[in-house]
């Protein structure tokens, strides 16, 4: 029996896994280009302080090396999931971190004008990284696009005009030199810088107060990059206030930068180091008890709130373990959910924080196990009613042996034992009465003869009950006399074929026999039809009658004394009785191979 965790289509949890499959899969010289890029980078930004072309100051050697990281680790998480665009946003971030550095380093006019153009080309990919980590990387948010905008507007608006009054050497966007506009349009920029790293830690202080426990922990790289924002805004404040650029807060802001990345390795650890907590929850799947398997899913995933919902009966809806319905989440809310399958069939629903679909490896994994934990408590239950009706079966051949011990004990005192007596009384009077009186010895000597023959047929009758001779001949002839001696007319059918092992014929004989003595007793039925075929996996025999139906197989031990039996052979007793209807009993027993192993 296999389990899986299959997305329906209301699965907007498992979405996102499907997504991340119908990524298109990037090629090794891809990766290696971007690594290669990446490297290049790094040694071009830092290749003036290695072979001390020109002057530098050190933090902005922590700048080029803070550039080196961001692509790094950005690569690192674009690889590692390619569904998700926070690595592409670092990986950006990085990238634009070196246009400055490396553009500076040309002579050309345009290259200086570059360089002097985009030195904050690294806020646009960093402000969404840091707002979009529940997202995947993607801006969902009216005030996530906002943000951008603005940043945006102060690229390609505010940036050109600054240089088209700013007498910068290289400056091709140079049109009329006045340091009075171009101070207003650079203040004007400090704003922007100012407002947009305000607003942007606003926008994830009200996130992180909404989210849960796990959304909470996914939030904390974003909460480290705004931490970051504010430092440089807070430096951006002061050099206005001041007129000065306070040394120790730009190596504080500088290295700060650091934490982003660092954060996001740590957040792909805890993944993994979750993932590796797994073991634990699988090893102990097998002792789990079902009422404990929410519990440890929950703390695998680190969701105290997890909730694992069951299909109701009758119906389309779920219920929790406590059978309280349970309405799933919609789509892009704060809760997300995927179903658990088996053989096609919905044995489980897992709702969960969205904030874990970034990790759909990990809830995959937690979908196994619920599987698994579900399948196992099935097979434990199943295995529990097989023990409880093997019990039950016990007690029942038990109990018929005891009876019939009983029945044969009865039968033997109250019929043949009290013929023998009779039968040795009239002996002792035949004795006395040979020599007095012939003809009433000739009388006596009659009337022993007939209790003798009575009790000669009641010893075959019971030693028939325990077990008919005829059957050594073969299951047909013992049929045979047993339709013989049916009060109701009786047809016999049987394909021919092998001897059937002892224990076959006798669970077949005794089953003709009950039906018949059934239908005797209750049927009213003027004919009855006794058929045997073969097949491959063994030997079916059916009684059916024609009487008035209605059969209870709960009521009298007959017919579960014959399950019991069939059963134990690894066959199966089947009883068709609708009212009215007339009543089939049919018994399918196992192959030659199989009776043979149970007997």
């Amino acid at each position: 029996m296999t389990s899986e965790l299959v997305a329906g289509p209301l699965s907007h949890g498992s979405a996102r896994l499907a997504n991340r499959f119908a990524t298109p899969v990037r090629r090794r010289t891809f990766w290696l280009g971007l690594w290669a890029a990446a490297a290049a980078a790094e040694f071009g930004a830092l290749a003036p302080v290695l072979f001390r072309h020109v002057p530098f100051e050190p933090v902005d050697v922590v700048f080029r090396l803070v550039g080196g990281s961001f692509a790094a680790c950005g690569l690192i998480a674009w690889h590692r999931r390619p569904d998700n665009h926070s690595g592409r946003l670092m990986t950006a971030t990085g990238f634009a971190l070196f246009v400055t550095p490396l553009f500076s380093q040309l002579g050309a006019p345009l290259a200086r004008t570059v360089a002097l153009w985009l030195p904050d080309l690294w806020v646009l990919f960093f402000v969404p990284l840091v707002l979009t980590l529940l997202t995947g990387g993607r801006l969902r948010t009216r005030s996530d696009r906002a943000l951008v905008g603005v940043i945006v507007f102060e690229l390609l608006v505010l940036a050109p005009l600054w240089l088209m009054f700013s007498p910068e050497q290289g400056n091709l966007f140079l049109v009329a030199p006045d340091e009075r506009i171009a101070g207003v349009v650079d203040t004007a920029q400090r704003a922007v810088f100012v407002a947009v790293p305000v607003a942007t830690a606003g926008v994830l202080a009200a996130r992180w107060r909404a989210a849960s426990a796990p959304g909470r922990r996914a939030l904390l790289p974003g909460v480290a990059g705004a931490a970051c924002l504010l430092l440089f805004a807070l430096l951006v404040v002061v050099g206005l206030v001041t007129g000065e650029r306070s040394q120790l807060l730009l190596w504080v802001a500088a290295c700060s930068l650091v934490s982003v990345p660092a954060a996001f390795l740590w957040g792909l650890l805890r993944s993994r180091l979750a993932r590796g907590g797994l073991a634990d929850l699988f090893r102990g799947l097998r002792t789990m008890r079902p009422g404990d398997l929410q519990a440890a899913l929950a703390r695998a995933l680190g969701d105290p709130a997890l909730l694992i919902a069951y299909p109701r009966h009758g119906d389309l809806g779920y219920v929790d373990g406590d059978g309280a319905s349970v309405v799933l989440p919609d789509a892009d809310g704060e809760r997300s959910f995927s179903r658990v399958e088996r053989d096609g069939d919905v044995v489980a629903v897992l709702v969960y924080d969205s904030s874990l679909d970034d990790d759909p490896e990990l809830v995959e994994a937690i979908g196994g196990a619920a599987a698994l934990a579900l399948e196992n408590a099935q097979l434990h239950a199943e295995a529990q009613a097989r023990l409880a009706e093997l019990e039950a079966s016990r007690e029942r051949i038990i109990a018929a042996a005891d009876g019939e011990r009983r029945r044969i004990e009865r039968n033997l005192h109250d019929g043949a034992q009290q013929r023998l007596v009779t039968l040795a009384l009239q002996l002792s009077l035949i004795q006395r009465q040979i020599r007095r009186d012939p003809g009433d010895a000739e009388l006596l000597l009659t009337s022993a003869g007939d209790e003798l023959s009575r009790s000669l047929e009641e010893l075959r009758e019971l030693a028939r009950g325990i077990h008919p001779a005829a059957l050594d001949s073969g299951l047909e002839p013992a049929l045979d006399a047993l339709v013989l001696r049916s009060a109701v007319p009786t047809t016999l059918s049987v394909v021919p074929g092998d001897r059937l092992p002892e224990p076959v014929q006798f669970a077949a004989y005794l089953v003709a026999s009950e039906a018949l003595t059934n239908v005797a007793k209750y049927a009213n039925a003027t004919a009855v039809t006794v058929r045997v075929t073969r097949d491959d996996g063994g030997v079916v025999i059916e009684i059916a009658d024609d009487g008035v139906g209605g059969a209870d197989p709960t009521r009298g031990s007959g017919l579960r004394g014959l399950t019991d039996r069939v059963e134990a052979l690894g066959g199966r007793l089947r009883l068709a009785s609708p009212v009215d209807g007339g009543t089939v009993v049919t018994a399918e027993l196992p192959h030659r191979d199989q009776a043979d192993v149970s007997h």
